[in-house]
């Protein structure tokens, strides 16, 4: 029972569900057909080149490196909130989420599967969207996770090891919302008006929790005063407890509640002493603001991007290229740099097979979306449901991606 209650749970990883499966076949088809309607696959690389969302247009993009794709992603757009609970009309906007597992995939397609649902539910009981709806369905998403870890826990143990990084973009009423708890980024592209050039600045939306960071190193002795060590220089990388470089995430119920921090666990993945207070939390910081006719648009993607190009670049990139293919694009800027790195050619690298790729790059996803000010200040749904479903996640028997995807609805 326990078994198949957590198969349930993080089957979306591996398989369409069952409702989904003919739609997906049918947009398998129509993908070689009509060229990528609904994504395509090019070895490692998924890559969805154009689509719609209602405040504007994004392109999308995925390789992976990990011999299991830990990367998770969506995008949903339309009405974000539970219709048949707000006595209708809705809040109508664009969620993303990047889903940067570690450890293994589980945590990441958990979230993939649930983070939406609950700010789905917390915009209709709050009455609309905010910082704290998403904040709540943060740690609503992580208490249900580790649930499961709980329920499992005599029969996989390895599952309270396992995490996500979890960066999520929200545009809705005219404001732009991005919460953030690990190392994923999000970065706005605004024209620079002081430049004679008309050119294009990037600012960061995000805040990163990451022990490399000063910053956070500080924000982790100064919450764990009686701990020296809470942060370790292990190897010339600074760690949390010498063992996992960020310090917030979904999921890592090992560092969260002692309960889990003891055998049957692996040894490397314990403490010394018992703790009370956990040692990494779930709560993301979260930057809000209103969108600004200048801001063009927002580039959201895991850190396996941002270790190869630098904000400026990525938003010059995007700037400078059609809209078209920006996300596979920038995601092969990213894999040209990783080769020359290693002082290798694009086409060797991609030669690679995944688990290989890992010494060389990690997984990467991208998203960008395209900041149109005329829709952005639409603020009702035209009908119940979002209007476009996305989401990618590996294929179970070729460590490709499957697509979600349900058509953008004309409002």
């Amino acid at each position: 029972m326990v078994v198949a209650t957590f198969r349930r749970i993080v089957s979306p990883c591996w398989r369409p569900s069952k409702r989904n499966e003919g739609e997906n076949n049918n947009n398998n088809n129509n993908s070689s057909k009509n060229g990528d309607s609904n994504g395509r696959v090019d070895g490692l690389l998924w890559y969805k080149d154009s689509g719609k969302h209602v405040n504007g247009e994004f392109s999308m993009a995925v390789v992976q490196a990990n011999n299991l794709m830990e990367d998770q992603s969506q995008i949903e757009s339309g009405c974000l909130s539970s219709f048949e609970d707000d006595g209708g009309g809705g809040i109508q906007g664009t969620f993303v989420g990047i889903y940067d597992g570690h450890g293994g995939p589980e945590a990441a397609c958990f979230v993939n599967d649930h983070l939406f649902k609950n700010l789905k539910r917390f915009t209709s009981e709050n009455n609309g969207m905010s910082g704290e709806v998403i904040k709540k369905a943060f740690l609503e998403t992580e208490e249900e996770f580790l649930g499961v870890v709980k329920q499992k826990w005599e029969k996989k143990p390895l599952l309270a090891s396992v995490g996500c990084c979890c960066l999520v973009g929200v545009i809705c009423n005219g404001m732009v919302y991005v919460a953030n708890a690990g190392d994923s980024r999000a970065v706005l592209g605004r024209l620079d008006n002081n430049n004679n050039n008309k050119g294009i600045k990037a600012i960061q939306l995000s805040s990163e929790h990451n022990a490399s960071i000063e910053s956070v190193r500080d924000e982790l002795r100064s919450s764990h005063p009686d701990d020296p060590d809470i942060v370790v220089l292990k190897h010339r990388v600074w760690r949390v407890k010498g063992i996992i470089q960020v310090s917030r995430s979904i999921g890592d119920a090992y560092l969260k509640r002692s309960e889990f921090n003891r055998e049957p666990l692996l040894a490397k993945f314990r403490v010394r002493e018992p703790f009370e207070k956990p040692i990494m939390k779930a709560e993301p910081t979260i930057s809000v603001q209103k969108h600004h006719p200048d801001d063009q648009f927002l580039i959201l993607a895991s850190d396996g991007l941002w270790e190869h190009l630098t904000n400026q670049e990525a938003v010059e990139m995007v700037y400078n290229h059609p809209r078209n293919g920006i996300g596979r694009r920038l995601v092969k800027a990213a894999l040209c740099e990783a080769a020359k790195k290693r002082e290798m050619r694009y086409s060797d690298l991609n030669k690679i097979e995944r688990g290989v790729r890992r010494h060389f790059h990690d997984d990467i996803t991208v998203t960008v979306l395209f900041l149109d000010s005329h829709l952005i200040t639409r603020t009702t749904c035209p009908s119940p449901g979002p209007s476009l479903s996305l989401r990618t996640s590996p294929h179970d028997d070729n460590a490709s991606l499957l697509l979600h995807h349900h058509h953008l609805s004309e409002s």
